[in-house]
């Protein structure tokens, strides 16, 4: 219940900057746009999409920036801005002389990274079923979903920013996001890859984060929707664990 103070204190804080939030929603706009769109009419239709029919090249990329939309929005939250909290203003340490615990912070924050990272999925969504590039009733299966990747990356995010020693650390984050966001199967099909890239690509988290979106949303169902939720599950329960541990360690410290 305390972890809901903390984020009752973040809406408030963003009930006056919520355009910030403006840049994470243009963000994947501004990718399928340009890529989706522009380079969609070069490319046509993907047709390696297994187990459904060939479709616009602009649908298939869609799904993936939704899901990199739900990852970022989360990882900003619990990397960037809560460095900031964390080691230059010290927010924390004026929230720990009140009742609140390390744990109800960890949590807390976790619980914002979620909602933040939902939201803008939303925003995103509503403006890809706009321009008519959902395909199926399933699509209402990304809600959930993009909550699901929102909390795995979200405590990873907490996890890695325990860690971080200044803001030139951050690079690092970089150096790790962009690789994953351009060879996930963000904007081609896995199949493109010789099989033993196949293989490292699938371990990454981004890659099961748009396989749980991209099917329901082309009305594929397959178990690799419940292999993804069971990786993501796995991920943010364990990196949790570790959040709230490491976390606690740093106030304390």
């Amino acid at each position: 219940m305390s972890a809901a103070v903390l984020v009752e204190r973040n809406l408030m804080i963003y009930k006056h900057t919520w355009y910030v939030l403006l840049a994470e929603i243009f963000e994947p706009i501004l990718y399928l746009l340009s890529i989706g769109v522009g380079i969609g009419v070069l490319v046509g239709t993907v047709t390696d999409v297994p187990g459904g029919e060939p479709v616009r090249y602009a649908a298939f990329v869609a799904p993936a920036l939704l899901a990199t939309a739900a990852m970022n929005g989360a990882m900003n939250e619990t990397t960037f801005l809560m460095y900031g909290k964390l080691k230059t203003d010290r927010t924390y340490e004026s929230m720990l002389a009140t009742p609140l615990t390390e744990r109800d912070v960890a949590l807390g924050e976790i619980g914002w990274a979620v909602l933040r990272g939902t939201v803008v999925s939303l925003a995103f969504l509503a403006v890809i079923t706009a321009l008519g590039l959902v395909r199926s009733p399933w699509a209402l299966l990304v809600v959930p979903g993009a909550a699901l990747i929102a909390f795995a990356f979200a405590t990873a995010g907490v996890v890695v920013v325990t860690y971080l020693r200044d803001w030139q650390d951050m690079q690092y984050i970089q150096l790790v996001m962009l690789p994953m966001f351009l060879f996930a199967t963000t904007f081609y099909p896995l199949s493109v890859y010789p099989r033993p890239v196949q293989v490292a690509v699938q371990w990454l988290p981004l890659y099961q984060a748009i396989e749980l979106l991209r099917n329901p949303a082309l009305g594929i169902l397959t178990p690799k929707i419940l292999v993804a939720v069971l990786y993501l599950t796995a991920m943010g329960a364990l990196c949790l664990v570790i959040a709230v541990r490491r976390l606690g360690r740093t106030l304390a410290g």
